[in-house]
């Protein structure tokens, strides 16, 4: 399973999460306990991902994950893992609907830590969703919906779902690829915005 980061960052240790239902134990990325304990700004500067993840380590943030649809089960798992250990920390978990991928991980990871910690943000409304995506949101007591994009191709209001879940959290976490041209869209916006960006290329 490779994820790909920018040359520049350091990966930071592992941890893991424990799945018994699903037979398996997921390795989950965090900063270095040295780097935990302070503040984002004590963090060195050249090591972004470090910083990146100091800010994860904060307690009770908003903290979004959103990615690209197809993407292979191990890396569903990492991002379920994920999830699951920011809620358990304590952090709200903000992410969009979908049956597969990136979204679909994180609203697993999510539930299965603590719904309560779980908000996702529709582009449209559950009953525009397909049947597989409302049972997957049953059970959410936090889900915001957009009629008023209902009309909009699913392109344009994915993109300003996007916008919306990036202006409800302090942290993203993006999963795409280099082509992904609505992720890049979020970045870009969520940089506009000063917010932490930690990027995980799947190419």
């Amino acid at each position: 399973m490779m994820i790909q980061l920018e040359e520049s960052m350091q990966m930071p240790t592992i941890e893991t999460a424990e799945f018994p239902e699903k037979g398996g134990t997921f390795a989950v990325p965090t900063v270095p306990v040295g780097h935990a304990e302070g503040k984002l700004d004590s963090a060195d500067p050249n090591d972004q991902l470090a910083a990146e993840f100091t800010a994860l380590r904060q307690p009770a943030k908003n903290i979004a994950i959103i990615g690209s649809r197809n993407i292979p089960l191990p890396h569903q798992n990492l991002i379920e893992a994920i999830a699951y250990t920011l809620v358990k920390d304590g952090n709200t978990v903000i992410t969009s609907g979908g049956s597969s991928g990136a979204n679909a991980a994180a609203i697993r990871g999510g539930i299965r830590g603590n719904a309560q910690k779980l908000k996702v943000i529709l582009p449209q409304t559950i009953g525009h969703q397909p049947s597989d995506v409302q049972d997957e949101l049953i059970g959410i007591p936090n889900i915001e919906e957009h009629p008023e994009w209902a009309m909009m191709p699913l392109a344009d209001a994915s993109r300003l779902c996007n916008r919306a879940i990036v202006d409800a959290c302090e942290q993203l976490i993006i999963f795409l690829f280099h082509d992904s041209a609505t992720q890049h869209s979020a970045i870009e916006y969520a940089e506009e915005n000063s917010k932490i960006v930690t990027r995980f290329y799947l190419d």
